[in-house]
C-alpha cells in the first residue's frame, strides 16, 4: 500500500495529505448545539430566576402613585376647624377620627391648626383620600399617605441651602425706619436691637447720625431664598461710640471682636424701644402737683399692655400698689442693685419670687399718680439712684482660654467678611 502511494505523483500525493488533515481536523470540531450559550437557549411557559433591586423600586415606589391623583387645596378659614375642612372636601369624620388616632404626629398636624393654614387633599379615581399634605415651612412637608394597613405619616424634606448678604443704614429719623430702609425684617430689627440692648437703650441713646451694618444669613431652597437665618456679624456706631458683636457657633452668643460678652447683667431699656415722654432728670417738675422735685428715673411711654421685662436676674422684694405708684414691683440683684417699675397696668410676679432677665414683671399702664400711661423706671446701686442709660453695668461671663483664642480668630475673618461684603453688595 505504501509502495503504491510512493509510486504516485508528486500533486497527487499533496493532495491526498490534504484532504486527509481536514478530514480529522471535522472529527475534532464540536457539535454546532455545542457552540451555542445555553443562557439563550429560552422555552416558551418555562419560569427563569431574575435578579431584581429592591432598594431601587422602594425608593420608586410612591412616585408612580401621586401622579395618577387628584388634587385638591384646601384653607382653613376663620372659626374653621379639621372637621368642617374635611367635611367640605366630602369627607367623613370617621376617617378624620381614625387619621388622628393613628399617631400623635398626625394628631398634632390636623389638631393644631390656624387660619390661613392650607391642606392639599390627593385622591384616587374612587374619590379616595390617599395622600394628604401640609407644608411646615418651605423646606419641609408633612404628608400622611394611604397603606394597606391604614395610613403612615412621614416628612418630605428638600436640601435647604445658606448664603451670606449684607445690610446697612445711617439713621436719620429712628432706629425702627433706617431698618425697614435697609431691607431687614422686623424680626431682624429686633434681633438687632436685641444684641445690642446691653449697651445701647434704643429708646433713648440713638441719634441722628448713628449708623449700623450687618452681615446675615439667608436660606436658600432650589435656587431660592425663603427664609432670613441668624446674623453673623454686625457693627453698631451710636453717639461716637463702635460696638460690635461677631455670633460664636459654640454656644450661640453675641461677643465682641476681643471675646467679651454683649450680655451684661441688666439690661439697658426694661421694655421694647418707644417714643420716650422724658429722660432721667433729677429736678423736674412734676406734671401733676406742679412741684419741683427730684424725677429718679426715666419715663417710657408706650402702648398700654406693653410686656416690662425684669433688668436682670433677681428677686422680687415688693410687688404691690399705692396711690402715688400704682401697681409697682421693686427686684433686689444681689446686695448692690434694685429696679423699680411703677405704673403697671398689671402685677405679673409675686413678693418673694425668683425672676431671671426679660422676664415679663408686669404691663405698661397709667396707675397712681401719673397723667398719662407709661413706664417710670429706676436703677439703684446701693441705694443711689443712677442713670439707667449711662451707669457702667457689670459684665456677663465672657469666652476664655481655647474658646477664646479660637473665637477671636473666627471673629477676625467674619469682620472681614462683613467688610468685602459691604463694599460688594453695599447701595451706592
Amino acid at each position: 500500500m505504501l509502495s503504491l502511494f510512493a509510486r504516485l505523483p508528486w500533486v497527487h500525493r499533496a493532495l491526498i495529505a490534504l484532504f486527509s488533515a481536514l478530514i480529522v481536523v471535522v472529527l475534532f470540531l464540536p457539535a454546532p448545539k455545542d457552540l451555542r450559550q445555553e443562557e439563550s437557549n429560552y422555552q416558551i411557559g418555562k419560569a427563569y430566576p431574575l435578579s431584581i433591586d429592591l432598594d431601587s423600586l422602594l425608593s420608586q415606589e410612591s412616585t408612580p402613585v401621586q401622579n395618577f391623583l387628584r388634587w385638591e387645596k384646601h384653607t382653613i378659614g376663620s372659626g374653621d376647624s379639621m372637621a368642617l375642612l374635611f367635611q367640605r372636601a366630602g369627607l367623613s369624620s370617621r376617617l378624620l377620627y381614625q387619621l388622628t388616632s393613628t399617631s400623635k404626629d398626625i394628631e398634632n398636624q390636623l389638631t393644631r391648626v390656624r387660619p390661613g393654614d392650607s391642606f392639599q387633599l390627593g385622591f384616587d379615581e374612587n374619590n379616595q383620600l390617599i395622600q394628604l399634605q401640609r407644608v411646615i415651612n418651605p423646606y419641609e412637608t408633612f404628608l400622611i399617605t394611604k397603606s394597606e394597613s391604614g395610613y403612615t405619616s412621614s416628612i418630605d424634606k428638600k436640601e435647604l441651602h445658606y448664603q451670606y448678604n449684607y445690610a446697612e443704614a445711617d439713621i436719620s429719623s429712628n432706629f425702627w425706619n433706617a431698618g425697614v430702609n435697609a431691607g431687614l425684617t422686623p424680626n431682624q430689627i429686633m434681633e438687632l436691637a436685641g444684641i445690642f440692648g446691653w449697651d445701647i437703650d434704643f429708646a433713648l441713646d440713638i441719634r441722628s447720625g448713628d449708623k449700623f451694618k450687618i452681615l446675615y444669613q439667608e436660606k436658600v431652597v432650589e435656587g431660592e431664598v425663603v427664609g432670613r437665618d441668624k446674623i453673623i456679624a454686625a457693627i453698631f456706631e451710636n453717639q461716637g461710640d463702635t460696638f460690635k458683636a461677631i455670633l460664636d457657633d459654640k454656644t450661640g452668643n453675641y461677643y465682641d471682636e476681643n471675646g467679651r460678652a454683649m450680655k451684661k447683667a441688666f439690661l439697658r431699656s426694661p421694655l421694647d424701644f418707644r417714643r420716650v415722654s422724658s429722660n432721667f432728670n433729677p429736678s423736674r417738675r412734676h406734671p401733676v402737683t406742679g412741684k419741683v422735685r427730684a424725677h429718679r428715673g426715666t419715663d417710657y411711654a408706650a402702648p398700654v399692655g406693653t410686656p416690662i421685662w425684669a433688668a436682670g436676674d433677681g428677686t422680687v422684694i415688693k410687688s404691690s400698689y399705692n396711690q402715688y405708684n400704682g401697681n409697682y414691683v421693686f427686684i433686689k440683684h444681689s446686695n448692690t442693685y434694685i429696679t423699680k417699675y411703677l405704673h403697671l397696668q398689671r402685677r405679673k410676679v409675686k413678693t418673694g419670687q425668683r425672676v431671671k432677665q426679660g422676664q415679663t414683671v408686669g404691663t405698661l399702664g397709667g396707675t397712681g399718680r401719673v397723667t398719662g400711661p407709661h413706664l417710670h423706671y429706676e436703677f439703684l446701686v446701693n441705694g443711689v439712684h443712677k442713670n439707667p442709660r449711662t451707669v457702667k453695668l457689670p459684665q456677663s461671663k465672657s469666652l476664655t482660654g481655647g474658646a477664646k483664642t479660637t473665637y477671636i480668630a473666627n471673629a477676625k475673618l467674619r469682620l472681614a467678611k462683613l467688610e468685602r461684603y459691604g463694599e460688594l453688595l453695599a447701595t451706592p
